[in-house]
């Protein structure tokens, strides 16, 4: 399974050791920056693990800024991502299960390492419930906006 993952300047660190984390499970990872603690946009490195997800590239992504909202947002603006920013596993949990999300948003501010693995874990292992929870996946990607 390939992850997607990329942060800010505030989630460096903890990307990674995530990032460590991932490959010791075997998992494929492709770390989309930054690589340094040096201030950055947070967008310019959200939309290119969005764009690994749509095209096929990685499965899933992870994101990770300060509060985890801000990566959060920039992902929901893709038409085919469904961003969760997870501060525990219940969130991590529901978001697979009731909305098939395909990125999870940390903060690096707000959780610790072990809680950030335990969110991860739950999060890739939890699979979709689809039926009714599908209907209504269908008709958010179906919204458009002005």
């Amino acid at each position: 399974m390939n992850i997607a993952i990329a942060s800010d300047h505030a989630g460096f660190t903890l990307k990674n050791e995530i990032s460590a984390y991932l490959k010791e499970y075997e998992y494929q990872v492709l770390d989309f920056g930054c690589f340094n603690e040096v201030p950055v946009d947070y967008p310019d490195f959200a939309f290119p693990v969005c764009e690994a997800i749509s095209s096929g590239e990685a499965n899933y992504g992870i994101l990770i800024c300060g509060s985890g909202i801000g990566m959060s947002i920039v992902a929901n603006k893709m038409k085919t991502i469904r961003a969760a920013n997870c501060v525990n596993t219940e969130m991590a949990s529901l978001s697979r299960l009731h909305n098939n999300a395909n990125v999870l948003t940390l903060g690096a501010r707000l959780l610790s390492y072990e809680q950030s693995k335990d969110i991860i874990d739950t999060f890739l292992k939890t699979d979709f419930e689809g039926n009714r929870h599908l209907i209504r996946v269908e008709k958010i990607h179906s919204l458009t906006g002005k």
